[in-house]
């Protein structure tokens, strides 16, 4: 398919796991992926696999200054900004009797703060074009109220409520803003943390038995962005095998 040829694509945290999937997803549909990340060496890899002139950008998602020069960056080397995908983010794993102040700003910085600030100027962009495609990765955590993971599902609780009045702000510009609530992952970055070892508890309370894979999760996500997703928005889609059901 080739939805998106001619379009372009942010897509944060996009080195490895879910954001590397969904950007290859896009790439493989024919957009130019911006592959955003702190690992530039992944970011530069994954924008190759995409092809179509996508580029690795190096940027910290929750510094304003940085944020503000990607976007300076894709207006001037691209001329337009189709769809943001809001995937980065810093998954700890930390008992409520350890957590301080100092890591639970650490986490609202990047998880809560960096979405702020991406889809702050990612949407002066499409409010301009009056078309757009934002598209949030949050977690099914907000809804299971995982532990050893406070300052996540809070951080993640508030880009589930900025989702759905960032839908209500942007309609009338044409431009959908919807999220994803992905289950546990077998992502690479799970397997580096002790949440690897949820796997056989969460695939008992799913319907669906298997571990989620990236490539599970991505499809979603390039549907929200699609053409037939156009009348939807401030929804929340949840992609998890079952595990939660609301």
């Amino acid at each position: 398919m080739t939805r998106f040829k001619g379009q372009v694509v942010i897509v944060t945290g996009s080195a490895r796991g879910i954001g590397k999937a969904v950007a290859l997803q896009f790439g493989s549909e024919g957009a130019s992926v911006i592959s955003v990340d702190q690992n530039i060496d992944g970011a530069t890899q994954t924008a190759e696999e995409c092809g179509n002139q996508s580029i690795g950008v190096k940027c910290d998602i929750g510094d304003a200054d940085q944020v503000s020069a990607l976007h300076t960056r894709v207006a001037k080397d691209y001329g337009k900004l189709d769809v943001l995908v809001n995937n980065a983010a810093i998954v700890p794993f930390i008992s409520w009797d350890d957590v301080d102040f100092e890591h639970w700003r650490q986490i609202m910085r990047v998880n809560l703060d960096g979405t702020f600030l991406m889809c702050r100027a990612s949407s002066d962009m499409m409010r301009e074009q009056e078309s757009g495609r934002i598209v949030n990765i949050i977690s099914n955590t907000i809804f299971a109220g995982t532990p050893n993971m406070a300052a996540y599902v809070s951080a993640k609780g508030g880009v589930f409520g900025l989702t759905r009045a960032l839908a209500t702000e942007l309609g009338a510009y044409k431009i959908t803003v919807n999220g994803v609530t992905p289950g546990l992952t077998n992502t690479e970055g799970v397997q580096d943390t002790p949440h690897k070892e949820a796997f056989e508890f969460v695939e008992m309370l799913q319907p669906i038995k298997g571990y989620n894979q990236p490539s599970d999760i991505a499809p979603a996500v390039v549907f929200l962005a699609s053409p037939e997703a156009h009348r939807i928005t401030g929804q929340i889609l949840n992609v998890d095998a079952g595990m939660v059901r609301w």
